[in-house]
């Protein structure tokens, strides 16, 4: 789901402390889901330096998990949990690993499913030039990606992207 060389030009991002910052702005939407759905345990797809975790405050007891392919610590295969965060990660994805990503959140998901996407360029650029988004696309792109392999619950634009909290469509356990 990623190559060798772009996991290590993750690394080296990874390395600026303000990269990687946008799961705390989150972390209280993301407390609110775990509350509402009596979520036990949440699994952060593409974790970078597992900041949600730090910054959440449910009003019980959760497991959480982390999955980030840049760091040692967290690259193993995640299993499924009953929520998954994957927060301004997608667009990060190289191009032809994108639907085998989505696969895998599906794979992992349970229940509900919090991700959010910016759909423009980022400030940070990687070391051959590139910008770090790798796919910059319109929300009318992404939607049906998802759409393919979740129900949509809800869909917020912002400023530079969107948002969706998606729950699983089948097999697993259905979020009302």
């Amino acid at each position: 789901m990623i190559t060798e060389a772009y996991r290590e030009e993750q690394r080296k991002l990874h390395k600026n402390p303000n990269y990687g910052v946008m799961s705390v702005s989150f972390a209280p939407l993301v407390t609110q889901i775990i509350d509402a759905f009596e979520v036990t345990d949440l699994l952060d797809y593409g974790a970078g330096k597992g900041r949600l975790a730090k910054h959440i405050t449910p009003n019980h007891a959760v497991s959480v998990s982390m999955y980030e392919p840049a760091n040692t610590d967290w690259d193993a295969t995640p299993e499924p949990h009953e929520m998954v965060t994957c927060l301004d990660v997608l667009e990060h994805i190289e191009p032809e690993y994108l639907d085998e990503v989505l696969d895998d959140l599906q794979r992992v998901t349970k229940r509900i499913g919090l991700f959010s996407i910016h759909t423009g360029p980022a400030k940070k650029v990687l070391s051959d030039g590139r910008n770090a988004h790798l796919i910059q696309e319109p929300i009318e792109w992404w939607l049906p990606k998802i759409m393919e392999r979740f129900k949509l619950k809800s869909m917020n634009a912002t400023n530079n992207g969107f948002h969706v909290i998606v729950k699983v469509k089948n097999g697993n356990i259905d979020v009302q």
